[in-house]
Parts: C-alpha cells; sequence; structure tokens
C-alpha cells in the first residue's frame, strides 16, 4: 500500500510570522513524535503479551490444552487489526505531519513571513 502523496494548492496557505510560527512549530513537531512513540508502545507491549500468551500455551501438556482452549484465528485477527494494524497507520500519518512540519521549518529559513497550511493554522489557534 502507498501512502498518499500530499501536496497544499498556495490558495490553501495562510501566511504567519516566522516568531510565532517557529516555537510552535517546534512543539508541534515534539508532541507528534511522542505521541509516535506512545503508540509503538503500545504495539510492542500488544506483541510482546501475544508472545507470552503462545508460549505459554506452546509449554501446555496435550490434556491441559484441551481443556484450556485457545483464542480462535479470526479473534487473533480482529485483535491484530485493533491493537497493531490501524495505530500503524496512525503513526504514518503522524510521520507524514511531522515530515510536512520539519519541511516548513526548513523551508523558513530567517525570511519574517511562513506560509502554514490551514490545518496547522487551525491547530495555533
Amino acid at each position: 500500500m502507498t501512502d498518499p502523496i500530499v501536496s497544499t494548492s498556495p490558495s490553501r496557505l495562510k501566511h504567519r510570522k516566522a516568531a510565532e510560527v517557529i516555537p510552535f512549530l517546534e512543539a508541534y513537531i515534539s508532541k507528534k513524535e511522542q505521541e509516535i512513540a506512545e503508540i509503538e508502545q503500545m504495539v510492542e507491549r500488544y506483541e510482546k503479551r501475544r508472545l507470552i500468551e503462545e508460549r505459554s500455551y506452546q509449554s501446555m501438556s496435550t490434556l491441559r490444552r484441551l481443556l484450556s482452549g485457545k483464542k480462535p484465528d479470526h479473534h487473533l485477527a480482529v485483535e491484530y487489526i485493533h491493537y497493531v494494524k490501524k495505530p500503524m497507520e496512525k503513526v504514518r500519518a503522524l510521520r507524514i505531519e511531522v515530515e510536512n512540519a520539519r519541511s516548513i521549518l526548513r523551508s523558513s529559513g530567517t525570511s519574517d513571513i511562513i506560509a502554514v497550511s490551514d490545518e496547522l493554522a487551525d491547530e495555533m489557534n
């Protein structure tokens, strides 16, 4: 699956003073990176828990396996979608946002006016 190409038309850009945009962008980037790290930690905890459950199930005797039962495969698939796939899609979207914010910072240089997308302008307010 490919990531969507994100482009902002010039009519959707708002111009703001660099003095108010740069500190916001730095805080915005760090906040989004923290959110990415939290989501990745959640996914790692889920995968570790699943691995431990699978190991404990495999280490049981045959009789105990018959009595304890195992989650059906379709339940595991739904769990995977909920705990891994959807959060990782969100991580990809957050990384795109962070990269867009970084590109704004890099392109701004020392100019007094910076062009900001509508979404970032809304977040600033």
